[in-house]
């Protein structure tokens, strides 16, 4: 870049953040004549100036509303992908109060699993998909039962189930054996399995314990994805999943770890970090917002993920979140439960500085926005008599 160019970004360094001044340069063209560059950079700076936000402009507020709004205009909504019941995905309105909320424990988890190449374009995708399904000895038996008489569990395979799974018996009894304590016994098409040594499991009730633990032991593939579905998204196959395991499955060799993804924020947050959470939130929020044909500023999302996220854990717009934290006393009691918040501050003699917006509406005074903004106490220096210098103190101006 020719030294004018150089001359003309550092003309602009105090109109423009670094940051937007970086990309600028990152993608300008190799060859641009200064007019041209001058164009740009004045056209940015115009486009800048039209987005920031005025001190004291009550910019949570107007997030809420701009959210609240066409969130009375959600459907309560869940979709089945097209041939696969089990596998339903949460949208709508459920999938916004979830994600707001903060919940750990999602209605359905799920991930999108991106793949390198050449397995993006379609290459042993089937053989991928199923290492990364979770297997249980459910999915493989045809019937289970209980011999009362030798307390034993009687299992029968389905040959062809583990035949699609590229499953034999002999690893079903291995695991079973190894897992349980058990030995067994291999009839022509039926395994049956008995205690090695007697204990509280040897009671009739111990052993039907035993066999629901049995149904579910994982015989391959990954915890926690029950279901698999290899679709074609644009020129690229991709794995949809019914559950999620994002840290076992970023480990497998063919996924792309760059761009697998899950709708479970807790567990991007413990996997990726806060900042990886704060930029899930966004996404979810605005995956929702597309399907539903709404439109909402990114800005507001933003700033609701911003909250989520400030203290580096993710916090739920609740009374045990965000509304918690607040130093407020009447801003806290205004959310839910005001009573037990008033007494519990009445016995520690907590005080309410009435700083915010919330807790001034409550008691009918001004609220501290716009021109109410908390004055500024600025040092003012004055010519006086003889040129001599004093120092003045000014009042508080607006």
């Amino acid at each position: 870049m020719d030294k004018s160019a150089d001359e003309l970004f550092s003309e602009y360094e105090m109109k423009l953040n670094p940051k937007i001044i970086s990309d600028i340069k990152s993608s300008l063209p190799e060859k641009i004549s200064s007019a041209k560059l001058k164009e740009v950079l004045d056209r940015v700076v115009e486009e800048y100036e039209t987005v920031k936000v005025q001190a004291g402009e009550a910019v949570g507020l107007v997030s809420a509303e701009s959210i609240g709004e066409p969130g009375t205009q959600m459907t309560l909504n869940t979709f089945h992908f097209a041939g696969v019941s089990e596998m339903n995905v949460t949208t709508g309105l459920p999938r916004i109060i979830e994600i707001l909320d903060g919940r750990k424990e999602i209605s359905t988890p799920m991930m999108e699993i991106f793949l390198k190449k050449p397995y993006s374009t379609g290459k042993d995708i089937k053989k991928i998909a199923l290492e990364i399904k979770e297997t249980k000895v459910k999915d493989v038996a045809m019937e289970f039962e209980i011999n009362v008489a030798d307390l034993s569990i009687g299992l029968t395979l389905d040959d062809s189930k583990l035949k699609e799974v590229g499953l034999t018996p002999t690893p079903v009894i291995r695991d079973v054996e190894e897992n349980f304590k058990v030995t067994s016994k291999q009839g022509k098409d039926r395994l049956s399995f008995i205690l090695k040594s007697k204990n509280k499991e040897t009671t009739l009730n111990g052993v039907y314990l035993l066999k629901e633990k049995v149904k579910d032991l994982v015989l391959q593939g990954i915890k926690g994805i029950s279901q698999v579905l290899p679709i074609k998204r644009g020129d690229e196959f991709i794995i949809v999943t019914a559950g999620s395991n994002l840290k076992k499955v970023l480990e497998h060799e063919a996924v792309d770890h760059t761009r697998t993804r899950s709708n479970d924020i807790y567990e991007i947050a413990g996997v990726l970090g806060i900042e990886a959470a704060r930029q899930a939130i966004i996404d979810e929020i605005f995956k929702v917002i597309d399907s539903q044909g709404l439109n909402i500023d990114k800005r507001h999302v933003m700033l609701v993920a911003d909250m989520m996220c400030s203290s580096g854990d993710i916090k739920g717009i609740t009374r045990y979140g965000i509304i918690s934290e607040k130093s407020s006393v009447l801003a806290r009691a205004s959310f839910e439960t005001p009573i037990k918040h008033i007494i519990d501050a009445s016995l520690v003699g907590e005080e309410d500085k009435l700083n915010s917006v919330v807790e001034n509406v409550m008691i009918n005074q001004p609220v501290p926005l716009g021109t109410a903004l908390p004055g500024l106490i600025t040092e003012v220096r004055k010519e006086g008599l003889g040129d001599k210098k004093t120092d003045t103190k000014a009042e508080k101006t607006e």
